[in-house]
């Protein structure tokens, strides 16, 4: 939903609310010193609001940071009964010579008082985000079903291509066998890559493992074309049967062999898979090759950070930085 429409929507909502609220003391001609208490605990109650929808609710409203939540609500609250005693006890009687509490109301009674009175805004505000989180993953997961159809559809179209080059390769792999075991193996790293894009699963998830695997015979093809100078670590930390979408980090890898330098022996492009119970970190970190650069076609960033956002909304977090001599990229996910 775009930000100007949801301002829209608050507008004509708290407009409603006043209306409500004030509607019968501007037909009774209420005094506004009369309505002054009424005001300023409107105006602190829209204040609490909008702390909780836009600062407490979604930085906060998540499982695994409930403490945080229930202290920044007991923050909120103390906000609240803070600003209400500045404004009606002591700049009311300042300025207007009269308060809403007497001097002789206990703390315990005035605090007890205010957080009734502040509850309906903490949990109007929760609604509020809620119903619009619903709303925006409602949107997101429609957006990846049309996504999901239209690669299927392409898919289908350019099937009998794929299955047919995966055949012929396995042919070529058995005439190349007597020739030359290299070119025989090399035929056989690209066959297991063609044969891995293949067999992508139903619901475009795969186990870690397969992931690694298609990563160590995409880094092996390579090898054969650059060795000896070929200068690549690939480490991995955890790796099991997690699931994970498939073909998601291929693309830092060929981004790295393309755009850096794989014959430096001091410089090598570094490639660490860590696995810390729900959290995957991939770093791929390379030395920028300022050599004419190859024109054919990657997966570029734009397209990356589209499938993460489909594919784990609020679940990841992809990290660049180039200082000119060095590229390094760190995707983080939930998995």
């Amino acid at each position: 939903m775009k930000e100007t429409k949801i301002i829209l929507i608050h507008l004509i909502c708290w407009i409603t609310v006043l209306a409500y609220f004030y509607g019968e003391a501007l037909i009774e001609g209420v005094t506004l010193r009369q309505s002054a208490f009424s005001i300023s605990m409107n105006i602190i109650q829209v204040i609490e609001f909008y702390i909780c929808y836009l600062w407490v609710y979604p930085r906060f409203l998540k499982r695994e940071k409930i403490p945080q939540l229930v202290g920044a609500i007991i923050l909120t609250i103390a906000i609240f009964i803070a600003s209400r005693y500045l404004i009606e006890q002591v700049l009311y009687k300042n300025w207007f010579g009269m308060q809403n509490y007497s001097d002789e109301t206990p703390i315990s009674k005035y605090i007890a008082d205010n957080i009734y009175y502040s509850l309906a805004f903490l949990v109007v505000p929760a609604a509020v985000y809620s119903v619009q989180q619903n709303f925006k993953t409602e949107i997101a997961n429609r957006k990846l079903k049309d996504e999901v159809v239209k690669s299927e559809l392409a898919f289908l179209k350019s099937q009998i291509n794929p299955h047919f080059l995966y055949n012929t390769l396995n042919y070529v792999y058995a005439l190349a066998i007597p020739v030359s075991d290299k070119l025989a193996n090399a035929i056989l790293r690209l066959s297991d890559l063609m044969r891995y894009t293949l067999n992508e699963s139903p619901d475009g998830m795969v186990t870690l493992s397969k992931e690694v695997e298609y990563l160590e015979s995409y880094i092996a093809l390579f090898e054969m074309r650059f060795e000896p100078k070929f200068y690549v670590d690939f480490s991995t930390v955890g790796v099991a049967e997690q699931k994970v979408a498939a073909l998601m980090l291929i693309p830092f890898v060929e981004n790295a062999f393309k755009h850096g330098v794989v014959s430096d022996e001091k410089h090598p492009i570094r490639i660490k898979l860590r696995i810390n119970g729900k959290r995957l970190s991939f770093e791929v970190s390379n030395k920028i090759s300022h050599a004419q650069k190859d024109h054919s076609s990657g997966v570029g960033l734009v397209n990356i950070h589209r499938r993460l956002d489909l594919i784990y909304p609020e679940k990841h977090e992809l990290l660049i930085s180039n200082n000119g001599n060095t590229y390094k990229t760190t995707l983080i996910l939930s998995i």
